[in-house]
C-alpha cells in the first residue's frame, strides 16, 4: 500500500521552506517537492538586504540553502520532482508526480509565481547583475543611476514610480503605441520629473553580458525599424508574474490571473467553500507584496493550519 504522508509541500522557496521548518518541528515529517525551480525566485537573486536578521545582507541562494538545512535538521525530506496532476476530491489527496504517486492528508501549495521575462539570451545572463523583476527588492542598488522599466500596464508604472526614490532617471519602454495602464497611474508617471516614456520600442539586446554588468540597451523602433542605444545601469521587468497553478485549474478557486484564492490568509477554497487540508502560501496566492519575508510569514501560517487540522482529525 502507498504510504499516507501527513504533509506534502509543493515548492521550495521562502514560503515552502518556512512551512517545512514549522511542520518538521511539529513532527509532521513533511515531504517537500522542489519543482522545476528549486529555491524559487530567491535562487536567482544576488544580495538580499531586507530579510530581517542579516544586517550586512545575504546572497539569495545562501539564504535558501540555510533554510533548507534548517528544515532538514528537524526531519523534513526533499524530493526533486515535478507535479503532473492532483486529485483533491477526497482526503487523503493523491498527487501524481514525475517520481510516482504520493498520498497525503494535508497539502501546502507554495509553488510560487514566475516572473515574465522577455526571453533574450542577454537578459537571462544578466539576471541578478542589473536585470531584475522586483523593484522593491533591488531598487536600492541603483541609487543615483539611470535605469529602464519595460511594460505598459499598472505594474510597470508602479515599478517606475517606486524606482524614482533611488534612480536619477527611469525610462519606461513599451512595445505598443499606447499604454494600457489605468489613467491615474499613467498620469502619475507622465508628470514625474524623473520618468521618461518611450512607446513603439522593443529591446533587442541587454548590453554588458561580457562584463556581467548592465551597460545599456539596444532598442528598435517597431514602426521605423531604427535602432538606438540607451545607456543604463539597470533593467526592471514590469510585465507581470504568472502563478504556477495550471495543475489546479478547475479543482480549487483561482482568480482571473491564476492566483489561488484564499480566505483567512492561507485557507484554500473551492466554489467559495474552504477545502479542509489544503493551504496556499507565498507568491502563488499573493499578487500584492511578493516579498521573501511575507512569503515566509504565510508559510508559517500554512504549517500551523495543517498541524491544527491533523490534530483535529486525530492524526
Amino acid at each position: 500500500m502507498t504510504e499516507i504522508r501527513s504533509t506534502v509541500i509543493l515548492g521550495s522557496g521562502c514560503a515552502g521552506l518556512t512551512a517545512a521548518i514549522y511542520s518538521a518541528r511539529a513532527g509532521l515529517n513533511p515531504l517537500i517537492l522542489e519543482g522545476h525551480e528549486p529555491g524559487g525566485q530567491l535562487s536567482m537573486t544576488t544580495l538580499v538586504e531586507n530579510f530581517p536578521g542579516w544586517p550586512e545582507g545575504i546572497q539569495g541562494p545562501e539564504l535558501i540553502d540555510n533554510m533548507k538545512k534548517q528544515a532538514a535538521r528537524f526531519g523534513a525530506t526533499f524530493q526533486q520532482a515535478d507535479m503532473a496532476s492532483v486529485d483533491l476530491k477526497e482526503n487523503p489527496f493523491r498527487l501524481q508526480t514525475s517520481a510516482g504517486e504520493i498520498v497525503t492528508r494535508t497539502l501546502i501549495v507554495a509553488s510560487g509565481a514566475s516572473a515574465r521575462w522577455l526571453g533574450l539570451k542577454s537578459e537571462q545572463a544578466l539576471i541578478g547583475h542589473g536585470v531584475s523583476s522586483c523593484a522593491t527588492c533591488d531598487g536600492f542598488f541603483f541609487r543615483g543611476k539611470e535605469i529602464a522599466v519595460v511594460g505598459g500596464g499598472d505594474s510597470a508604472m508602479e515599478e517606475a514610480h517606486f524606482l524614482t526614490r533611488f534612480a536619477d532617471k527611469v525610462t519606461i519602454l513599451h512595445r505598443r503605441d499606447a499604454f494600457r495602464a489605468s489613467k491615474i497611474m499613467l498620469e502619475r508617471a507622465a508628470t514625474h520629473t524623473k520618468i521618461a516614456m518611450r512607446t513603439n520600442t522593443v529591446i533587442e539586446e541587454v548590453l554588458g553580458e561580457e562584463d556581467k554588468e548592465v551597460k545599456g540597451l539596444r532598442l528598435r523602433d517597431v514602426k521605423t525599424g531604427e535602432e538606438s542605444i540607451l545607456p543604463i545601469s539597470g533593467l526592471f521587468l514590469g510585465i507581470g508574474h504568472e502563478p504556477n497553478t495550471k495543475m489546479f485549474a478547475g479543482k480549487i478557486d483561482l482568480d482571473e490571473d491564476g492566483y489561488i484564492r484564499t480566505t483567512g490568509n492561507v485557507l484554500v477554497t473551492k466554489d467559495g467553500v474552504v477545502v479542509p487540508g489544503i493551504y496556499a502560501c507565498g507568491d502563488v496566492q499573493d499578487r500584492r507584496y511578493r516579498q521573501a519575508i511575507t512569503a515566509a510569514g504565510s508559510g508559517c501560517m500554512a504549517a500551523l493550519e495543517a498541524e491544527k487540522f491533523l490534530e483535529e482529525q486525530g492524526h
